[in-house]
């Protein structure tokens, strides 16, 4: 086994060797990427406690039984069988595979939220310190084509003195996720602004590149509540009498991604378990949390907030995540002392106030959601990954432990700064 930090400059010949931690959505998209590049990388291994889930990745990938296990602590016993693993387990069971797998030597890429709790997410920074291990986070948003190309505009409107940045979470997958799905309750998961938009605020630093010393934060849950539940609505969207006149009717959403492709598509897989039948969504419907009145669930995170921030020589962000929107990318506006750049995750338009002209530029690559590969950066994340790790290259991975920490430390001041009505100093 051999790690980046051994192979600085230097080409292996070899594929590297990856395992895999957790084969639910995001580790299983990975794997499937790095299967691509069979000349630079081999999965070798995984750990997935859904008996149906890691029998379809070992199959998959063609993994004999001595490399399939039903927990990472099963793996970690075998010792290091792998150059480098991914770790796509549960927010909250993050902690304790990445730092027992950091002791083993492994090189880790590590999905976000780094974890659910500001002490958790420190003590993963402090184990790739004490250990040496080289762990990239999955915050997808720094590696699209779109990002690289703005960044690369930036010095043309000058120094950046304020951005606007609005993250349009979606009505049908706010619904989805964080009303019905498991990322609806703080006790269970984590706050929204964690689980949804650490993406955001770390990019928002990307561009910036300086420190943030102040953040406030409001916002709460307005409308997916039982004070807010129309009248004749009933527990469940099946037996509704208003399902029909309702935008958050789950039986439209789901029985639309039996017929369409694309995020109804992927929600719909994960209402169902992976089953893309009428009869298991009629059963998702009338059984699952999926089925459930958006206004009749046991939810608690924030449909709606604002993050302000302050980095250091007064560069001011303000940013916005709400559930009331399309489902559509990201809207950015960066104001600077020679022009004004705005974009949408695939156009990026110019405003120079010289010339008093606007040049657009077209990156060509759109779709922002998970099901969508998020504009490229999935695909660019692993290839980065896999590329540094294979020639000795470590300058390719962007979003390295300790500034992923940093930036989840903002996210954690802004929930503090939320819940207590005040302005939290970093």
């Amino acid at each position: 086994m051999i790690n980046l930090r051994d192979h600085v400059g230097e080409v292996l010949d070899r594929p590297i060797t990856l395992a895999v931690v957790g084969a639910g959505a995001r580790g299983a998209a990975y794997a499937e990427l790095a299967a691509s590049w069979p000349e630079r990388v081999r999965v070798v291994a995984v750990a997935e406690p859904v008996e149906e889930v890691r029998s379809r990745f070992a199959v998959r990938h063609g993994l004999p039984d001595s490399r399939v296990f039903g927990d990472w602590r099963e793996m970690a016993a075998q010792g290091r069988i792998a150059d480098a693993v991914i770790v796509a387990t549960l927010d909250a069971d993050h902690l304790a595979p990445t730092r027992v797998l950091a002791e083993q030597g492994y090189d880790i890429l590590l999905e976000k939220p780094i974890a659910p709790t500001e002490a958790e997410t420190v003590a993963i920074g402090e184990a790739a310190a004490r250990t040496g291990a080289m762990i990239a986070v999955c915050h997808v948003m720094r590696y699209t084509p779109y990002t690289r190309r703005l960044r690369g505009e930036l010095p043309r409107i000058g120094d950046i003195v304020s951005i606007e940045h609005l993250e349009p979470v979606g009505w049908y997958h706010f619904a989805h996720s964080f009303v019905r799905g498991s990322w609806r309750r703080t006790d269970e998961a984590t706050f929204a602004l964690l689980a949804k938009s650490c993406h955001d605020i770390d990019w928002l630093g990307h561009l910036v590149g300086r420190r943030v010393e102040r953040v406030s934060s409001f916002g709460g849950l307005r409308h997916f509540r039982a004070d807010q539940r129309p009248e004749g609505a009933g527990e469940r969207c099946l037996e509704c009498r208003i399902e029909r006149s309702c935008p958050y009717s789950a039986v439209r959403l789901y029985r639309t991604g039996l017929r369409e492709g694309g995020t109804k598509r992927y929600f719909t897989r994960v209402a169902t378990g992976g089953v893309l039948t009428e009869e298991a969504v009629t059963r998702a419907l009338a059984e699952g949390p999926y089925g459930r009145c958006v206004y009749a669930s046991d939810n608690d995170v924030v449909d709606h907030q604002v993050v302000n921030l302050e980095y250091e020589d007064g560069i001011t962000v303000s940013f916005t995540m709400t559930a009331f929107t399309p489902l559509e990318n990201r809207h950015t506006k960066i104001f600077g002392t020679r022009g004004q750049l705005t974009g949408d995750g695939r156009f990026i338009h110019v405003y120079d106030f010289l010339s008093e002209q606007t040049t657009t530029i077209d990156t060509s690559l759109d779709g922002s959601s998970a099901a969508e590969g998020h504009a490229g950066g999935d695909e660019a994340l692993m290839d980065a990954f896999v590329r540094a790790l294979h020639e000795g290259r470590p300058e390719l991975v962007l979003s390295g432990i300790q500034e992923s920490v940093d930036s989840h430390r903002v996210v954690f001041a802004a929930e503090r700064a939320r819940r207590t009505a005040g302005v939290q100093t970093l």
